[in-house]
């Protein structure tokens, strides 16, 4: 097989899976975000990139948003939401982050394959993503793909598709935000 082969393998699993992913909890995380004082973001590996291109892309929106574990990342409190992204939903390390903010009294939404798992148990609400677990047992998906790219791919295109939702309901365009773009490059 050569590349482009194997980038339609990609693309058509990508399709395969997208249609399966709830109008209405999605839904419910943009109305959360919009409700939002702040809005705090993690995940573990490459979800955890994916979490930070989130992150960016509400910051361009003008939305308070910040990266867990970054240095200029604010105080979390009561009015503020929680997105934590977890292919397994049982990251050791997003844990305890999703257990204080709880303690603290904010929202805690997770994306997920497993709105069953720990971090899904502890969340208001989780939208479930489809997908195959880094092990690749007990799932309804099959990927060509190693370990949870399907899901860390799928989680990158729902982040962006918020993105355009977010979008919709405030007015934006593209040229709106990119007044918010570096621009010291």
């Amino acid at each position: 097989m050569n590349i482009n082969s194997h980038l339609r393998q990609i693309v058509d699993e990508l399709t395969q899976t997208t249609v399966h992913i709830s109008d209405n909890e999605a839904e419910q995380l943009v109305n959360s975000i919009i409700e939002a004082k702040r809005v705090f973001v993690t995940g573990s590996g490459r979800s955890g990139l994916m979490g930070k291109s989130f992150a960016m892309r509400m910051m361009h929106m003008g939305i308070d948003a910040y990266v867990i574990g970054e240095t200029v990342t604010s105080t979390f409190t009561k009015d503020d939401l929680l997105i934590l992204g977890s292919g397994s939903g049982e990251t050791k390390t997003l844990i305890p982050v999703a257990e204080k903010a709880k303690e603290i009294g904010g929202k805690v939404s997770v994306v997920t394959i497993s709105p069953e798992s720990t971090l899904g148990m502890l969340a208001d609400f989780t939208i479930k993503l489809p997908g195959a677990k880094k092990d690749q047992t007990n799932s309804d998906y099959q990927t060509v793909q190693p370990m949870g790219s399907l899901f860390e791919q799928t989680l990158l295109l729902f982040y962006d598709a918020l993105i355009l939702r977010f979008m919709e309901k405030k007015d934006l365009n593209t040229h709106k935000m990119y007044g918010k773009h570096a621009n010291l490059e």
